[in-house]
Protein backbone atom coordinates (compact mmCIF):
# COMPACT_ATOMS: atom_id res chain seq x y z
CA UNK A 1 0.00 0.00 0.00
CA UNK A 2 2.70 2.34 0.69
CA UNK A 3 4.62 1.81 -2.46
CA UNK A 4 1.00 2.24 -4.86
CA UNK A 5 -0.03 5.73 -2.47
CA UNK A 6 3.60 6.84 -3.30
CA UNK A 7 3.42 6.28 -6.71
CA UNK A 8 0.09 7.74 -6.68
CA UNK A 9 1.78 10.93 -5.46
CA UNK A 10 4.99 11.01 -7.76
CA UNK A 11 2.26 10.89 -10.78
CA UNK A 12 0.50 14.13 -9.04
CA UNK A 13 3.54 15.78 -8.74
CA UNK A 14 5.13 15.22 -12.09
CA UNK A 15 1.40 16.66 -13.78
CA UNK A 16 1.00 19.91 -11.61
CA UNK A 17 4.87 20.61 -12.62
CA UNK A 18 3.51 19.77 -16.46
CA UNK A 19 1.26 22.47 -16.39
CA UNK A 20 2.81 24.97 -14.19
CA UNK A 21 5.58 24.72 -17.23
CA UNK A 22 2.91 25.14 -19.69
CA UNK A 23 1.20 28.18 -18.44
CA UNK A 24 4.28 30.26 -17.82
CA UNK A 25 5.43 29.04 -21.45
CA UNK A 26 5.01 32.06 -24.28
CA UNK A 27 2.46 31.36 -26.23
CA UNK A 28 3.38 30.77 -29.74
CA UNK A 29 2.21 32.43 -32.88
CA UNK A 30 -0.65 29.88 -33.77
CA UNK A 31 -1.75 30.46 -30.46
CA UNK A 32 -1.04 34.00 -30.59
CA UNK A 33 -3.86 34.24 -33.85
CA UNK A 34 -6.23 31.26 -33.65
CA UNK A 35 -6.04 27.64 -32.01
CA UNK A 36 -6.20 26.12 -35.33
CA UNK A 37 -2.70 26.42 -37.77
CA UNK A 38 -2.81 29.76 -39.86
CA UNK A 39 -2.73 29.37 -43.81
CA UNK A 40 0.78 31.07 -43.63
CA UNK A 41 1.58 28.21 -40.74
CA UNK A 42 1.52 25.06 -43.30
CA UNK A 43 2.73 27.33 -46.48
CA UNK A 44 5.25 27.78 -44.04
CA UNK A 45 6.18 24.04 -43.62
CA UNK A 46 6.74 23.52 -47.44
CA UNK A 47 8.95 26.77 -47.44
CA UNK A 48 6.85 29.02 -49.38
CA UNK A 49 6.92 32.16 -47.33
CA UNK A 50 10.21 31.68 -45.35
CA UNK A 51 12.00 34.93 -46.26
CA UNK A 52 15.44 33.74 -44.87
CA UNK A 53 15.86 32.04 -48.34
CA UNK A 54 15.61 35.21 -51.16
CA UNK A 55 16.06 34.17 -54.63
CA UNK A 56 14.82 37.59 -56.08
CA UNK A 57 14.81 40.36 -53.72
CA UNK A 58 12.17 42.98 -53.63
CA UNK A 59 12.65 45.95 -55.89
CA UNK A 60 14.18 44.29 -58.46
CA UNK A 61 13.76 44.58 -62.07
CA UNK A 62 13.74 41.65 -64.63
CA UNK A 63 14.49 41.83 -68.48
CA UNK A 64 14.38 39.42 -71.03
CA UNK A 65 12.65 37.14 -73.51
CA UNK A 66 13.13 34.61 -76.02
CA UNK A 67 13.47 34.45 -80.31
CA UNK A 68 12.89 31.53 -82.42
CA UNK A 69 13.19 31.16 -86.15
CA UNK A 70 12.72 27.80 -88.01
CA UNK A 71 12.20 27.04 -91.76
CA UNK A 72 11.17 24.58 -94.24
CA UNK A 73 11.73 23.59 -97.75
CA UNK A 74 10.12 20.16 -98.98
CA UNK A 75 11.22 18.71 -103.02
CA UNK A 76 8.52 15.89 -103.77
CA UNK A 77 8.06 14.71 -99.97
CA UNK A 78 6.46 12.31 -99.04
CA UNK A 79 4.77 11.70 -95.32
CA UNK A 80 2.85 8.80 -94.50
CA UNK A 81 0.12 9.17 -97.63
CA UNK A 82 0.83 12.39 -98.55
CA UNK A 83 2.82 12.67 -101.82
CA UNK A 84 4.62 14.67 -104.16
CA UNK A 85 4.90 17.29 -101.26
CA UNK A 86 6.30 20.94 -102.67
CA UNK A 87 6.39 23.20 -99.98
CA UNK A 88 8.40 25.41 -98.17
CA UNK A 89 7.61 28.21 -95.26
CA UNK A 90 8.97 30.05 -91.98
CA UNK A 91 7.97 30.36 -88.21
CA UNK A 92 9.22 33.98 -86.41
CA UNK A 93 8.60 34.27 -82.56
CA UNK A 94 10.12 37.45 -80.70
CA UNK A 95 8.91 37.88 -76.75
CA UNK A 96 9.95 40.30 -74.87
CA UNK A 97 9.29 40.83 -71.19
CA UNK A 98 9.62 43.08 -68.33
CA UNK A 99 8.87 42.51 -64.40
CA UNK A 100 9.33 43.82 -60.77
CA UNK A 101 9.97 42.05 -57.47
CA UNK A 102 7.28 43.62 -55.03
CA UNK A 103 8.48 41.45 -52.42
CA UNK A 104 11.01 38.82 -51.69
CA UNK A 105 10.81 35.83 -54.34
CA UNK A 106 7.44 37.26 -56.04
CA UNK A 107 7.32 39.44 -59.17
CA UNK A 108 4.61 41.15 -61.57
CA UNK A 109 5.42 42.01 -64.94
CA UNK A 110 3.99 43.00 -69.10
CA UNK A 111 5.04 40.29 -71.48
CA UNK A 112 4.50 40.83 -75.45
CA UNK A 113 4.26 37.99 -78.15
CA UNK A 114 4.60 38.38 -81.97
CA UNK A 115 4.84 35.64 -84.69
CA UNK A 116 4.90 35.67 -88.15
CA UNK A 117 4.24 32.02 -90.09
CA UNK A 118 4.56 31.75 -94.09
CA UNK A 119 3.24 27.83 -95.16
CA UNK A 120 3.33 28.07 -99.42
CA UNK A 121 2.30 25.23 -100.96
CA UNK A 122 2.96 24.39 -104.49
CA UNK A 123 1.44 20.52 -105.09
CA UNK A 124 0.79 17.58 -103.02
CA UNK A 125 -1.75 14.35 -103.40
CA UNK A 126 -3.32 12.46 -100.61
CA UNK A 127 -3.69 9.00 -101.61
CA UNK A 128 -5.91 6.42 -100.01
CA UNK A 129 -6.67 2.52 -101.17
CA UNK A 130 -5.33 1.48 -104.63
CA UNK A 131 -4.99 3.61 -108.22
CA UNK A 132 -8.70 2.51 -109.55
CA UNK A 133 -10.95 2.23 -106.73
CA UNK A 134 -9.07 4.44 -103.80
CA UNK A 135 -9.38 8.01 -103.39
CA UNK A 136 -6.63 10.48 -104.57
CA UNK A 137 -7.02 14.21 -103.67
CA UNK A 138 -4.85 16.38 -105.11
CA UNK A 139 -3.64 20.14 -103.96
CA UNK A 140 -2.52 22.57 -106.70
CA UNK A 141 -1.47 26.25 -104.90
CA UNK A 142 -2.22 26.43 -101.17
CA UNK A 143 -0.26 29.90 -99.59
CA UNK A 144 -1.28 31.29 -95.75
CA UNK A 145 0.25 33.98 -93.85
CA UNK A 146 -0.11 34.58 -90.49
CA UNK A 147 0.49 37.45 -87.92
CA UNK A 148 -0.15 37.05 -84.62
CA UNK A 149 0.17 39.68 -81.10
CA UNK A 150 -0.73 39.87 -77.77
CA UNK A 151 0.47 41.78 -74.37
CA UNK A 152 0.16 39.48 -71.41
CA UNK A 153 -0.03 40.66 -67.73
CA UNK A 154 1.57 37.78 -65.58
CA UNK A 155 2.48 36.94 -61.41
CA UNK A 156 5.49 35.00 -60.97
CA UNK A 157 6.38 32.65 -57.46
CA UNK A 158 9.83 31.65 -57.24
CA UNK A 159 10.63 29.05 -54.91
CA UNK A 160 14.06 28.21 -54.15
CA UNK A 161 15.80 24.74 -53.89
CA UNK A 162 17.02 24.92 -50.66
CA UNK A 163 19.77 27.21 -50.13
CA UNK A 164 20.90 27.51 -53.20
CA UNK A 165 20.45 30.82 -54.56
CA UNK A 166 21.54 30.11 -58.54
CA UNK A 167 18.89 27.44 -58.74
CA UNK A 168 15.00 27.70 -58.21
CA UNK A 169 11.60 26.50 -59.47
CA UNK A 170 8.43 29.19 -60.36
CA UNK A 171 5.25 29.07 -61.39
CA UNK A 172 3.84 31.98 -63.52
CA UNK A 173 0.35 32.87 -64.35
CA UNK A 174 -0.73 35.24 -67.14
CA UNK A 175 -3.74 37.24 -68.24
CA UNK A 176 -2.65 38.08 -72.27
CA UNK A 177 -4.99 39.74 -74.73
CA UNK A 178 -4.05 39.18 -78.70
CA UNK A 179 -4.96 39.07 -82.07
CA UNK A 180 -4.54 37.88 -85.58
CA UNK A 181 -4.48 38.46 -89.42
CA UNK A 182 -4.64 36.06 -91.71
CA UNK A 183 -4.44 35.45 -95.48
CA UNK A 184 -5.65 32.56 -96.99
CA UNK A 185 -5.41 31.84 -101.29
CA UNK A 186 -5.90 28.26 -102.61
CA UNK A 187 -7.19 26.53 -105.81
CA UNK A 188 -7.11 27.95 -109.73
CA UNK A 189 -8.52 30.18 -110.22
CA UNK A 190 -7.09 31.37 -106.78
CA UNK A 191 -9.79 32.23 -103.99
CA UNK A 192 -8.65 34.49 -101.17
CA UNK A 193 -10.03 34.20 -97.59
CA UNK A 194 -8.63 37.23 -95.27
CA UNK A 195 -9.03 36.78 -91.90
CA UNK A 196 -9.12 38.74 -87.86
CA UNK A 197 -9.58 37.67 -84.98
CA UNK A 198 -9.08 38.66 -81.12
CA UNK A 199 -8.72 36.65 -77.83
CA UNK A 200 -8.25 36.33 -74.19
CA UNK A 201 -6.33 33.68 -72.64
CA UNK A 202 -5.43 32.52 -68.87
CA UNK A 203 -2.66 30.16 -68.18
CA UNK A 204 -0.03 28.57 -65.78
CA UNK A 205 3.19 28.16 -66.74
CA UNK A 206 5.83 25.92 -64.11
CA UNK A 207 9.22 26.11 -64.72
CA UNK A 208 12.90 26.32 -63.76
CA UNK A 209 15.47 29.12 -63.64
CA UNK A 210 19.62 28.76 -63.48
CA UNK A 211 21.55 32.12 -62.84
CA UNK A 212 24.58 31.78 -65.03
CA UNK A 213 25.97 34.95 -63.30
CA UNK A 214 24.72 37.16 -60.88
CA UNK A 215 22.72 39.17 -63.37
CA UNK A 216 21.86 36.85 -66.13
CA UNK A 217 19.77 33.57 -65.82
CA UNK A 218 18.36 30.88 -68.15
CA UNK A 219 14.57 30.11 -67.94
CA UNK A 220 12.81 26.54 -68.88
CA UNK A 221 8.66 27.00 -68.87
CA UNK A 222 5.87 24.71 -70.06
CA UNK A 223 2.07 25.33 -70.21
CA UNK A 224 -0.17 22.68 -68.46
CA UNK A 225 -3.40 24.46 -68.01
CA UNK A 226 -5.23 27.24 -69.81
CA UNK A 227 -8.56 28.33 -70.73
CA UNK A 228 -8.71 30.40 -74.16
CA UNK A 229 -12.16 31.99 -76.02
CA UNK A 230 -11.27 33.48 -79.81
CA UNK A 231 -13.43 35.19 -82.03
CA UNK A 232 -12.91 35.63 -85.97
CA UNK A 233 -14.62 37.64 -88.84
CA UNK A 234 -13.48 36.06 -92.60
CA UNK A 235 -13.90 37.59 -95.68
CA UNK A 236 -14.13 35.20 -98.92
CA UNK A 237 -13.42 36.94 -102.72
CA UNK A 238 -14.46 39.84 -100.85
CA UNK A 239 -18.18 38.94 -100.82
CA UNK A 240 -19.05 36.43 -98.17
CA UNK A 241 -18.49 37.25 -94.63
CA UNK A 242 -18.27 34.49 -91.75
CA UNK A 243 -17.79 34.61 -88.00
CA UNK A 244 -15.65 32.07 -86.06
CA UNK A 245 -16.49 31.40 -82.25
CA UNK A 246 -14.03 29.18 -80.17
CA UNK A 247 -13.27 28.13 -76.68
CA UNK A 248 -10.14 26.20 -75.42
CA UNK A 249 -9.62 24.25 -72.01
CA UNK A 250 -6.62 22.79 -71.31
CA UNK A 251 -4.88 20.38 -68.07
CA UNK A 252 -2.58 18.43 -70.16
CA UNK A 253 1.11 19.03 -70.42
CA UNK A 254 2.21 19.91 -73.62
CA UNK A 255 5.35 19.12 -75.32
CA UNK A 256 5.43 21.64 -77.81
CA UNK A 257 4.94 24.53 -75.80
CA UNK A 258 8.14 24.18 -74.36
CA UNK A 259 10.00 28.03 -73.72
CA UNK A 260 13.43 28.60 -73.23
CA UNK A 261 14.18 32.31 -72.72
CA UNK A 262 16.68 34.37 -71.10
CA UNK A 263 16.42 36.79 -68.26
CA UNK A 264 18.71 39.87 -66.65
CA UNK A 265 18.05 40.56 -62.65
CA UNK A 266 19.41 44.36 -62.14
Amino acid sequence: MRILRYAILTAAALACANLSAAQDAPPSLADTTDTAPTINALRAQRGLVDIKHVFVPAGQWIFGGSASYSTHTNDNYTFCIIEGIESDGYTFKVTPMIGYALRDNSAVGLRFIYSRTLLRVEGGELNLGDEESGTHIAADYYYSLKHSYSAALFWRQYIPLGRNKRFALFNEMSLSFGGHQTKFAADTPIRGTYETGTSVALGVSPGLIAFATNTMAIEVNIGVMGISYTHSHQTKNQVENADIRSSNMNFRINPLSIGLGVSFHL
